[in-house]
């Protein structure tokens, strides 16, 4: 009987959700739609359909993020494997597959962690069509039949394909089209989206890798068994860094004789753009998404979110407004695609807004820089109840810090004391020290940075329960 195991694919960095998605705090992270996060809503959606854990391939800089989030939603993990740097989803996928390599006939269900799917009955049972295809050798894909001409997606021809049949073959896969060519894909009722889902077996994927990749197949295997566990996580060895990097698409799908397809009519979005979150969240008569602090007046067709400050919008229509603590987007909502360019720019020029939010997250809770200047910096520090800080000094700077809410038990030299809401320290440079919680609810402090340098890479660590 087959074991079918979720592989979650979430090492993407969503650059197009600037400046909401950040390279340290992607988009598959945000709870966009509802309470939880997409990858959580990923992750629930495949346990509805197996009891088996999933694996979960992601970036060596979101392990913490990935764990805390299977953590806060009750879901144990088979394995989360973490890529040094990102290689595409051939290579990923073929991680996932070593992995299983020990269980018969493991089948695997390859997910996005970015996708929005609401209509999860028809979803399972599309699964359980490509699973029995999986079964008699086919590596299937899920194509969207699609709702209207995009030229934001590949697409999947597969003639005589029909919506809720068992898989058919599939004739190509196509890239993105123009605005004409979208048009007849549609009208000819021959093609559908390609989702970037899967289910095929570990096994068989290895071996079609093996035979139309090899040099892909060969380095991957070898990063797979140089590879060691460090804490709850996976490392694969070195070798991986020289894998090429391609999509299964390109590397397989393309090029074997056991591509197949299903098809589904349910609704469904990759969560690609800007314009791709309007159409996905509920609207107000004037055709507006508006979240947070929002005062909007004559405004039509537009998404307006407001994180920290007051947005007003007067006469306008079809607009992306984002707000955050650190930046702001204004877009046409037709031309959001072109959000790229500015990450592109930004990182031209070294700015960190690409890369981190003001407020930064660390397995022990988060820290967000409040106010800068010459040789000073003020931070809020949030640390979870029962965590701690690594054991650490600095060489640059002295730092002062405040208890606001909670109590925080505090190692500085060779001292160990406690400090009470309203209550103060000072570390002077070059003191080892270190911050705990040992209580119930969130620490959080003031820390007031004083020194001639003021970086992040300024930590000398001497113990870190987190491996760091």
């Amino acid at each position: 009987m087959a074991t079918l195991i979720p592989v979650i694919l979430a090492g993407g960095t969503g650059s197009r959700l600037w400046p909401l998605s950040r390279a340290l705090f992607p988009k598959q992270f945000h709870t966009i739609f509802g309470e939880r996060s997409l990858l959580q809503n990923t992750l629930t959606r495949a346990a509805r359909i197996t009891d088996e854990p999933p694996i979960i391939v992601c970036n060596h800089e979101h392990r913490f993020l990935v764990a805390e989030q299977c953590r806060a939603i009750g879901i144990d993990w088979r394995r989360i494997i973490l890529e040094p740097e990102g290689r595409n989803t051939a290579p990923a996928i073929a991680l996932a597959a070593h992995d299983c390599e020990t269980t018969p006939d493991a089948q695997l269900l390859v997910l996005p962690s970015d996708h929005l799917i609401e209509e999860e009955a028809a979803f399972g049972a599309a699964v359980a069509l490509a699973l029995a295809a999986a079964q008699e050798g086919g590596l299937v894909t899920f194509g969207i039949r699609p709702s209207h001409p995009e030229t934001g997606y590949g697409y999947i021809c597969a003639p005589g394909a029909v919506v809720g049949e068992p898989a058919a073959a599939v004739n190509s896969f196509v890239e993105k089209p123009d605005a004409a060519t979208a048009r007849n894909y549609v009208d000819s009722g021959d093609y559908f989206w390609n989702s970037g889902m899967f289910v095929l077996g570990a096994q068989r994927y290895l071996e079609e890798l093996q035979t139309l990749s090899p040099e892909m197949a060969s380095t991957v295997l070898l990063a797979h068994q140089s590879g060691s566990v460090d804490l709850d996580f996976f490392r694969p060895g070195d070798a991986f860094l020289q894998c090429p990097s391609d999509s299964i698409d390109y590397a397989v799908l393309e090029k074997t004789a056991r591509a197949m397809v299903v098809p589904v009519g349910f609704a469904w979005s990759d969560v690609g753009s800007w314009s791709a979150i309007w159409e996905a969240s509920a609207r107000d008569a004037d055709g507006n998404h508006l979240q947070g602090d929002v005062f909007a007046v004559n405004t039509e067709n537009s998404y307006v979110l407001a994180q920290h400050r007051l947005v007003g919008t007067i006469g306008v229509n079809n607009l992306v407004v984002v707000e955050t603590a650190d930046a702001v987007l204004i877009a046409d909502r037709e031309q959001v695609q072109d959000v790229r360019t500015i990450v592109q720019r930004l990182e031209k020029c070294g700015r960190d807004e690409t890369v981190t939010h003001r407020e930064v997250f660390r397995p022990w809770g988060s820290f967000e820089s409040v106010e800068r200047g010459e040789r000073y910096q003020v931070k809020r520090i949030k640390v979870k109840p029962g965590e701690r800080l690594s054991l650490q000094m600095h060489h640059h700077r002295a730092e002062h810090w405040i208890v606001v809410r909670g109590t925080a038990e505090v190692t500085r030299g060779d001292e160990t004391f406690t400090l009470a809401e309203n209550e103060s320290t000072y570390i002077p440079l070059g003191v080892k020290h270190r911050l705990m919680n040992p209580g119930k609810v969130v620490v959080e402090l003031i820390e007031v940075q004083v020194g001639a340098y003021l970086g992040e890479d300024d930590i000398v660590r001497f113990e870190d329960v987190y491996g760091r």
